[in-house]
């Protein structure tokens, strides 16, 4: 059976590379390197590092592949042109700027945490603790969306934080490590885009010129129906079993003792080390809360604060998130390496023994987030941006108006689904959606701003190439395709009644009416799913 399921995944995978050499003898024929930028072509590359991992499950191969094949595209065919793009402008150039060169500081810093943190004992005291506090998977799964909500500084630290506390709570309740994962992902960018004060919303504040960008962001939360619609989805799924799609498979399994489901399991021996005895509750909660203190002072500390002058809401506005993370961690590591030499649970050689583990922890994550921003930058060389921003312009806003909100959205999904990023997307759509309006009509146009945010965050939740998606995986654990095969399905539920909100949102222009619409077209596409699940028998949370 096992040679069997080789066999098959080695035919997809011939398969596959055969399928994207078929599309580069195209390309090659009918294109050149002038007219392939700012067209549709530009595009090709993200969508077939997408597909093959989606096909193949290899996210590594299928994201080189893709930058590959978006370096033959920008150099026409040229050899020379094609290694040098793919590595000078591509994986080298996207390790030498600063703000990524700062994630990934920041990943290892929070992996070293991490590994002292359970190496101290104090991961296990706090799921010893949550299980005489918390006795049922439903309230394992509860537990992590609410501290996901809590933590809405930033959707980076969201992840991690998140996932490195509730994992062995939700182990010991057999949730699995897919449903964990997409329980961080629908808590991290959805919640992030509707907290005024977040990394987030300095973003979207930053790309809106001429108006006031954090209140225009505050004025446009009631219409983030994406956000809203996922975070009650989230709830209802958790709170009524209605687990459907790839998703129940992994729960099933999870519920007769594998949490993994697949064959691929990269964190699987994770927590193998020798625990100390020694560790308590305390050895968590007292690390966990100084990484939000410290990163929230690094942040407004990047952003001026203490400058004088500069109030906490536009210091957060005006940070540095990537350098303001770094500050925070570090200085949390300290305080916990601290923590733990006074308190006897580990030694200082201990301690230094589980920086390296953490960065080791934090490989599968770096390595996936470099070849996703080496794909980007491969789709921006290509004019990837200035394809997308040509299909909605100014004079073609005027013509829309009613429908232009769920237009937008969906140009945002396809956009930030197709280059992994949601702010990227900002920067392209908002101030085309300022300028379409020019002051006019100012609701539709906070309609239109919540759409652009809504469509972002509902691609970079579907995308395999989203640095929060990648995020959410290593914060579970868990196995990235995984975590995406199984997470679209509730994404495209979500979106879906998303874009018919935007619709009615257009006409109506009311915030809670185009809601309630929203949430009835959700619950019924839910409950047909359940009606549909009832006719197939109990289901893996039934056996509960």
């Amino acid at each position: 059976m096992e040679e069997k399921k080789k066999s098959n995944g080695n035919l997809k995978f011939l398969i596959a590379i055969a399928v994207v050499v078929i599309i580069m003898v195209i390309a090659a024929f009918t294109t050149d390197a002038d007219s392939v930028k700012e067209s549709a072509w530009s595009l090709v590359p993200p969508l077939i590092a997408i597909t093959l991992a989606l096909v193949t499950k290899e996210v590594y191969s299928s994201l080189f592949i893709g930058i590959i094949s978006g370096a033959l595209l920008y150099s026409g065919f040229n050899f020379e042109t094609t290694v040098n793009h793919t590595f000078q402008d591509g994986v080298i150039a996207v390790l030498s700027k600063k703000y990524n060169v700062g994630i990934l500081v920041f990943l290892v810093i929070l992996g070293a945490m991490v590994q002292l943190m359970n190496r101290a004992g104090g991961s296990a005291a706090f799921g010893n603790w949550a299980s005489k506090h918390i006795k049922t998977r439903v309230g394992a799964q509860l537990a992590t969306i609410v501290l996901g909500v809590l933590i809405f500084i930033d959707d980076y630290f969201n992840c991690l934080t998140v996932g490195s506390v509730m994992r062995p709570v939700t182990d010991k309740h057999q949730v699995s490590r897919a449903k964990l994962a997409y329980l961080i992902d629908a808590t991290a960018a959805p919640v992030c885009i509707i907290a005024p004060i977040s990394s987030w919303a300095a973003a979207v504040a930053g790309f809106v010129e001429g108006e006031n960008g954090l209140k225009l962001f505050i004025s446009s939360i009631p219409y983030n129906y994406y956000a809203l619609l996922t975070i009650v989805m989230m709830l209802t799924i958790t709170i009524f079993k209605l687990d459907y799609g790839p998703m129940l498979k992994h729960e099933k399994n999870a519920l007769n003792g594998d949490i993994y489901t697949t064959p691929d399991r990269p964190y699987e021996n994770a927590a193998s080390e020798e625990i100390s005895t020694r560790g308590k509750v305390i050895d968590l909660i007292i690390p966990i809360i100084s990484l939000i203190v410290c990163c929230v002072i690094g942040m407004i500390y990047t952003g001026g604060f203490f400058d004088g002058g500069v109030s906490f809401v536009d210091a957060f506005a005006n940070s540095d998130a990537s350098v303001g993370l770094v500050y925070g961690s570090f200085f949390a590591l300290v305080i916990t390496v601290i923590l733990y030499l006074i308190r006897n649970v580990l030694s200082f050689k201990e301690c230094m023994d589980c920086i390296p583990e953490g960065f080791k922890a934090m490989v599968p994550a770096i390595l996936i987030l470099t070849f996703a921003w080496s794909l980007k930058a491969m789709t921006d060389s290509l004019g990837a941006k200035e394809f997308v921003a040509g299909l909605i312009s100014a004079d073609s806003a005027g013509n829309l108006m009613g429908f232009l909100p769920a237009i937008i959205f969906l140009i945002a999904c396809f956009l930030s689904f197709a280059t992994g990023t949601s702010w990227g997307t900002f920067g392209i759509l908002i101030p085309i959606v300022v300028d379409a309006f020019n002051g006019q009509d100012r609701t539709l146009m906070i309609i239109a701003i919540s759409a652009c945010m809504a469509g972002a965050v509902c691609g970079d939740h579907c995308s395999p190439i989203s640095d929060t998606t990648i995020m959410a995986s290593a914060g579970a654990q868990c196995n990235h395709v995984n975590h995406v095969s199984t997470q679209l399905p509730y994404a495209i539920l979500a979106a879906v009644a998303s874009a018919i909100t935007f619709l009615i949102a257009g006409f109506v222009r009311n915030a809670v009416l185009s809601l309630l619409c929203g949430f009835a077209v959700m619950f019924g596409c839910m409950m047909l799913v359940f009606l549909l699940k009832a006719s197939k028998g109990k289901t893996a949370q039934d056996a509960e």
